[in-house]
């Protein structure tokens, strides 16, 4: 049984649950086959990569096993203009290159470049392009992302067309003849939509090769989707979700196999200067080691928290890659090797009911951000894309009761009690028959 935080320790949620944590009802809807967690197969070798890749004990003379965090901001050289590897922590770093060579074999890449954050990440990739350039975005996008392009990039001359991109057709007809950056993310956030990254990669380059696919990887993670086997030219997450885990970093990626697109961004690492700290370093790159781990518990609760809301009276509509209701499902289930904790549901009713359930939980939290080990709950039309203007997130279906669940690695039955209860409260369906709350309140 859970414990609720704070105040509302008085409420509990008895009696409606089996021993395996699935509700009792005398009404409820179909619950349709999703996938189960063995039809999917992680890459080859990951959890070793993950563990060993650029951590070889001998790189330090102490020989230790676990790389040491370097907070020297400077390095002693053997004659002026002579160094060892470093010369000064902003253009290297030992610990910093442990991550990034980690970063890089997980993402089946040459290279992989660290930031100070995921849109620092978004800067330096933008940086690459110059003023009278376009780039094609996809429309449903994190809103930091949307947020930097219209208000940010527009500063450098650099103009960006917002489309469709899981309609290849509109990426096609999007292109302009100074297109040098097209930029994808799949699946989207928050409404789940799943990009084609093959497809799109191919009528880009048909149109011009030298264009720049960039793929935001940040829900899926390496564990599960790897774009550059795709044809992309770039790997973008924001480390501080999955990838790290724990909801202590802020820092963001970029992977890649060109070495001359490499170099240009090794140069803006180092010339603009938004890089993580050492410790920062460490932390994500300690956070790698159990990736496959945890994203494991990640899919399996994210299928059941699902499967139970696409049940539940309350629920308008689940959106969830693993479910056949999500009408890319295929594609999902060819592009990707799994799922994460990813979770988008319309409650029933409007912001009122929204913002009663996201007061009511209470194993889940009310916060931004997502991917750690905790269960996090918000609300995007006023949240994580409140910049993003009312006329586009009503075109994107962010409505005021759509709200996002990143579903941490806490017991599936716990997770299933707090969505119930919090449900109820929010809709008041004790007030109502659950037929009657399945047709919506009157």
């Amino acid at each position: 049984m859970i414990k609720p935080k704070g105040s509302r320790s008085s409420h509990k949620v008895e009696g409606r649950f089996s021993r395996r944590g699935k509700l009792r009802r005398a009404h409820e809807k179909p619950v349709s086959q999703s996938v189960s967690m063995e039809q999917f197969k992680p890459f080859p070798g990951f959890g070793t990569l993950a563990t060993h890749e650029g951590q070889d004990p001998e790189k330090w003379t102490s020989r230790a096993v676990v790389p040491p965090i370097s907070m020297s901001t400077t390095f002693k050289q053997k004659a002026p203009g002579e160094h060892y590897g470093f010369e000064y922590s902003r253009s290297g770093n030992p610990t910093r290159n442990c991550l990034e060579e980690c970063i890089a074999a997980l993402e089946g890449g040459k290279h992989a470049l660290v930031f100070a954050s995921g849109l620092a990440t978004t800067t330096a990739v933008t940086y690459l392009l110059k003023s009278g350039d376009h780039i094609v975005s996809m429309d449903d996008l994190y809103g930091g992302t949307n947020r930097f392009f219209k208000q940010v990039a527009t500063r450098m001359g650099v103009e960006t067309s917002f489309v469709d991109c899981t309609v290849i057709d509109n990426v096609k007809k999007a292109m302009k003849p100074n297109t040098k950056l097209v930029w994808l993310e799949t699946p989207t956030n928050p409404t789940l939509r799943i990009v084609d990254i093959a497809e799109a990669v191919k009528v880009i380059k048909q149109k011009n090769k030298d264009i720049i696919v960039v793929v935001d990887n940040t829900f899926m993670s390496s564990y599960f989707q790897r774009p550059l086997d795709f044809g992309a030219d770039m790997v973008m997450h924001s480390l501080t979700k999955y990838m790290n885990g724990h909801s202590d970093v802020v820092m963001g990626a970029v992977a890649l196999k060109d070495d001359g697109l490499c170099e240009r961004l090794r140069f803006l690492q180092n010339a603009f200067g938004a890089v993580p700290s050492p410790f920062d370093s460490f932390l994500v790159n300690r956070g790698l080691k159990t990736l496959h781990v945890r994203m494991k518990e990640h899919m399996k609760n994210g299928l059941a928290v699902a499967k139970f809301l696409e049940s539940h009276p309350c629920v308008e509509k689940v959106i969830h890659p693993g479910l056949p209701s999500h009408p890319q499902h295929e594609l999902a289930k060819k592009q990707m090797r799994g799922f994460s904790g990813m979770v988008t549901f319309y409650i029933k009713g409007g912001l009122k009911e929204a913002s009663e359930f996201l007061k009511n939980v209470k194993v889940f939290t009310l916060a931004e951000s997502l991917g750690g080990f905790e269960s996090l709950c918000e609300l995007p039309s006023v949240m994580t894309h409140a910049s993003v203007p009312a006329n586009e997130r009503d075109k994107l279906g962010i409505s005021d009761n759509l709200i996002r669940l990143s579903v941490g690695i806490e017991e599936e039955e716990d997770l299933l009690q707090d969505l119930d209860q919090a449900l109820k409260a929010a809709v008041s369906i004790s007030m109502y028959p659950y037929h009657q709350c399945s047709e919506g309140l009157q």
